[in-house]
């Protein structure tokens, strides 16, 4: 199947599977959708990542999801710029996420961080996702 998005169907096929309970999933893989997926991880909201060969020239991103007393450490994930609509801000117009309770993914010049490193790199750039 040929999607369009695949940011927006890794973020949609995470955000389900907390909502089903499950343990893990698996997406397609890229050097974006893994440098987003180390971020998630990074911050707390993912258990552990891998990358699969399914076959030659073609991987899956294995995701675990993490939980904190059966209940999701992830609360919401959303998508801001989409291919249709590109989002981009200067670094001190970077949007907070719940007060800096959640975390905003920012594609800036020195590749993706969250609001917090890129506010402190004093760099702008296109805002990907929020999430908390």
């Amino acid at each position: 199947m040929v999607v369009s998005d695949p940011i927006a169907d890794m973020l949609t096929r995470i955000k389900n599977a907390y909502l089903a309970g499950k343990r893990t999933v698996e997406t397609d893989s890229s050097e974006i959708l893994k440098a987003i997926a180390k971020i998630i991880l990074k911050e707390g909201y993912l258990k552990s990542m891998e990358e699969e060969k399914i076959k030659k020239g073609f991987k899956k991103l294995k995701l675990t999801l993490k939980y904190k007393s059966h209940r999701p450490s992830l609360t919401k994930i959303k998508r801001i710029s989409k291919p249709g609509v590109r989002i981009y801000v200067k670094a001190n117009k970077i949007p907070r996420v719940k007060e800096g309770i959640g975390v905003t993914i920012v594609s800036t010049s020195k590749g993706l961080m969250t609001d917090k490193e890129a506010k402190k790199a004093n760099l702008g750039g296109e805002i990907i996702c929020q999430i908390w």
